[in-house]
Order: C-alpha cells, then sequence, then structure tokens
C-alpha cells in the first residue's frame, strides 16, 4: 500500500523543498508542482511533491491521519 501524506511547505529552494506536519520536517521534490510556494500545501509520495492542495483539504486529511495515528494506539 502507497500513502501520501499533506505537508505544508516551509521553504522552496529550486526543485527541492522543506515541509512540515507534526512538528516532523521533510524535504522532497516539487518539480512536478512547479510554482509552490511557502505556504501552501502538497500532497507528498515517494520523496515527490505531487499535487497542491486546498488549504481545507489538507487540514481535514491531517486530521483523519491523527484519528487513525489515534485508534491505532488504543487498538
Amino acid at each position: 500500500m502507497c500513502v501520501a501524506y499533506p505537508l505544508k511547505v516551509t521553504e522552496v529552494n529550486g526543485r527541492s523543498a522543506v515541509g512540515e506536519a507534526g512538528g516532523l520536517k521533510v524535504g522532497f521534490d516539487c518539480g512536478l508542482c512547479p510554482g509552490v510556494k511557502p505556504g501552501d500545501y502538497v500532497l507528498v509520495h515517494a520523496g515527490c511533491a505531487i499535487e497542491i492542495l486546498d488549504p481545507g483539504e489538507a487540514r481535514e486529511t491531517l486530521l483523519l491521519f491523527d484519528e487513525l495515528k489515534e485508534a491505532l494506539e488504543d487498538g
């Protein structure tokens, strides 16, 4: 199974970028998403941003991941 995860972009330097979610900073390639800028949310899979997300959709997805994590910890 493959999972893509939403990250909030904090830095962009050419094709390289850094994003953050849950206090974790992750580097990734943003060559597939031209025009990405700090503050955007992107969907990252296998070290590459594959889509720029609507901020509301990104936050909703992050909340679902948090709920899943809690359920797995309780279960």
